[in-house]
């Protein structure tokens, strides 16, 4: 008989299964490997090192705020383009894509809802959204959500995500720092608590204006915070930077973040915040 006609012996191997797409996620800490039914269970948190994934400002009203209770205002403010910014791109183009990619018309969220029973005005930004940046529409609804804690008499309750002020409007960005902090003054003078929450990033204009202004400033494990960059600092100063320099944990020990809170016990320990800083006697 022919070579080529006798069978083969052994085993089959058959061709590997292709694994569907988005069906699991790869930790970029520790590389495990996650289902992400189970990491959506586990609050987008590692189960192996405890790395926080980064979420969008949905998944954080999902997270936080009681089922059924959110209510959206100010969805339909946007950013123009004031200055007919280009760069490697036209500003509007960006802001097209970034309107397509995450289904808002700006980088944050805000509305009120509840936080285990507690009426609170409440915000979440988008870091999806050109980084998070801090132009004249996000300013203005940041301040529009300062403005209804002090009409309701109610907490408010910030989560940042940023890489800073929006350079594509110069000027007219840098102008909102100075605009959410003379609100957030406002707000601490009636005596209303301002609850800031720093995620993974929240850096530049953003952290140097109302990230940094809470009455409690709590901050997500091994979030990236800071003004300018790790490089930036380093070369201006011509000096090694220490060891976790810009980590949440580097700023606890430092005076600058009140709490550090694992993203399964937030809802919690804003509840708890919100009681004692609300409730109690004055």
């Amino acid at each position: 008989m022919p070579w080529f006609r006798k069978k083969l012996k052994g085993p089959v191997i058959q061709p590997p299964r292709e694994v569907p797409d988005g069906l699991w996620a790869k930790c970029d800490k520790c590389g495990e490997i996650i289902y992400k039914r189970e990491l959506a269970r586990a609050f987008w948190v590692c189960p192996k090192c405890g790395s926080h994934f980064r979420i969008h400002s949905g998944q954080y009203i999902e997270i936080l705020i009681d089922e059924g209770t959110f209510e959206e205002f100010d969805a339909e403010i946007g950013s123009v383009d004031p200055l007919s910014f280009v760069d490697s791109k036209p500003y509007p183009v960006r802001l097209k894509a970034a309107r397509e990619k995450t289904k808002l018309n700006e980088a944050i969220i805000c509305g009120i809802g509840n936080i285990d029973s507690i009426s609170v005005s409440f915000a979440a930004m988008e870091f999806g959204f050109i980084g998070g940046s801090m132009g004249s529409a996000l300013g203005e609804k940041v301040t529009r959500a300062v403005e209804r804690a002090l009409e309701r008499r109610i907490p408010l309750v910030i989560v940042s995500a940023s890489g800073g002020a929006r350079m594509q409007e110069s000027i007219l960005s840098l102008m909102q720092m100075a605009k959410t902090g003379t609100a957030l003054t406002r707000l601490h003078e009636a005596g209303l608590p301002y609850i800031s929450v720093l995620t993974h990033p929240t850096t530049a204009g953003v952290m140097a204006s109302y990230a940094s202004l809470g009455d409690v400033i709590i901050a997500e494990p091994g979030a990236l915070l800071g003004f300018a960059g790790p490089r930036v600092i380093q070369q201006t100063i011509g000096q090694e930077l220490p060891e976790g320099f810009q980590s949440s944990e580097f700023f606890l020990d430092h005076g600058f973040v009140d709490l550090i809170s694992p993203r399964n016990e937030l809802k919690n320990n804003l509840s708890k915040l919100i009681r004692f800083m609300f409730e109690s006697p004055k």
